[in-house]
């Protein structure tokens, strides 16, 4: 086979005329997200149009002609029509576009946002049972935003304005484009770390929802989430709800008003520290008079004064009790020993060893008081118990 060599001028001239008729590079749409966006005052706009895993050259001659959006800009979603270019000289390959329409972007963005939104709340991200209570009165606070921005020197002069020796941690972060949500979330992981903040505040001033949209991503709201220490959304915004907001331990419509809601006015605590001092002082004073007033009665009482005569009075009437107590204890005791004496002579007469002593006799069979004739036969043994002693017999005859 015989070697082909082609120039350089020969080859590119080759690969036009392919392109050139060849109809699938002619007519065609083609979408992607927009990068490098440059218009030129010539009327001509360059654009690069990307995808995950490629990218190609885009150029629109006289786009204001063709009624082309002069308002593009970085990470737009686009669809265009075109043919593809190659620029014999240099060998540049690019599309030629004929006309551009913006994708519905946005509305993709909500829709996913909407779909997250569900698989969070399930999960209970949004639960007010996780939200932590902010402190009553930080001693530092830390700030997740962009140093250059105007939220983080609102935030600094309202700081100073309400309680000036709060200190304040800066992490400097991207809060939109490429990159934000990563940085965001590097602040809050970082100043979570800081023993001495006792709150963070992770947010930006206002924008378009584009600009805003770092604080609707899931990677964010998970860090919020996570958040040990008390974290508040601080978002210039008039939408109902980004994911911070909803995830955070308290929502504020603005930088400023998050220091407002986190920040106590130290004159305010002054003057309250004051009216409680003087209420203080007026209760003890209160207090003290009343005690004073009863005491000067209690001085000028009549007990008071006679309070060693009282004593004596009444040591008297002690004395006296005692000598009628002994008194009516001897008489009593004497009554009681009398009608015990008595009792007991009952008790003694009632004693059948005491009829003994006098003369008399029992007489038992087998251990058992004989009353009558009929408890005993001829031929029975009987016991006959005397004062000081008993005889054995035998019954030989009964009359």
């Amino acid at each position: 086979m015989e070697e082909m060599v082609y120039s350089v001028t020969e080859f590119n001239k080759m690969v036009k005329g392919y392109i050139d008729e060849n109809p699938n590079f002619q007519e065609f749409f083609l979408k992607g997200e927009l990068s490098g966006v440059t218009y030129y005052k010539s009327g001509h706009l360059y654009f690069t149009l990307k995808d995950k895993n490629s990218q190609i050259k885009c150029a629109a001659f006289n786009y204001k002609y063709k009624r082309i959006p002069e308002d593009l800009k970085e990470g737009d979603s686009i669809k265009i029509f075109g043919d593809v270019g190659f620029y014999e000289t240099r060998g540049d390959f690019q599309v030629l576009v004929r006309h551009v329409q913006k994708e519905d972007k946005l509305g993709e963005m909500f829709a996913k946002l909407e779909r997250l939104k569900v698989e969070l709340e399930k999960e209970g991200l949004f639960s007010p049972l996780f939200k932590k209570r902010l402190p009553k009165y930080p001693n530092a606070i830390g700030i997740v935003t962009a140093y250059t921005g105007a939220a983080f020197h609102d935030i600094v002069n309202t700081t100073r304005k309400r309680f000036e020796n709060i200190d304040i941690y800066i992490y400097s972060a991207k809060v939109q484009g490429v990159g934000a949500k990563e940085e965001i979330v590097k602040g809050i992981e970082t100043l979570n770390k800081i023993p001495e903040i006792d709150i963070i505040i992770a947010g930006r001033g206002g924008g378009s929802i584009e600009d805003l949209w770092a604080f609707n991503e899931e990677d964010v709201a998970r860090a919020f989430y996570r958040s040990e220490k008390p974290i508040i959304s601080a978002v210039g915004h008039e939408i109902d709800n980004l994911l911070s907001d909803l995830v955070a331990d308290v929502r504020a419509a603005t930088p400023t008003q998050a220091i407002e809601i986190a920040i106590p006015v130290k004159k305010d605590i002054e003057k309250q520290m004051l009216d409680r001092e003087k209420k203080l002082k007026s209760s003890i004073e209160r207090v003290l008079k009343s005690k004073n007033d009863e005491l000067e009665k209690y001085k000028n009482s009549y007990i008071l004064k006679n309070f060693i005569k009282t004593i004596e009075e009444q040591h008297q009437s002690l004395v006296y009790l005692e000598e009628r107590l002994e008194n009516s204890l001897s008489r009593i005791l004497k009554e009681k020993k009398h009608d015990l004496e008595i009792r007991a002579e009952k008790i003694i007469g009632l004693n059948p060893l005491a009829v003994l002593s006098r003369g008399y006799s029992i007489t038992n069979s087998k251990s058992k008081s004989l009353k009558k004739l009929s408890d005993i036969k001829i031929g029975d043994e009987i016991e006959t118990i005397l004062n000081f002693g008993k005889i054995i017999s035998e019954v030989k005859e009964i009359k």
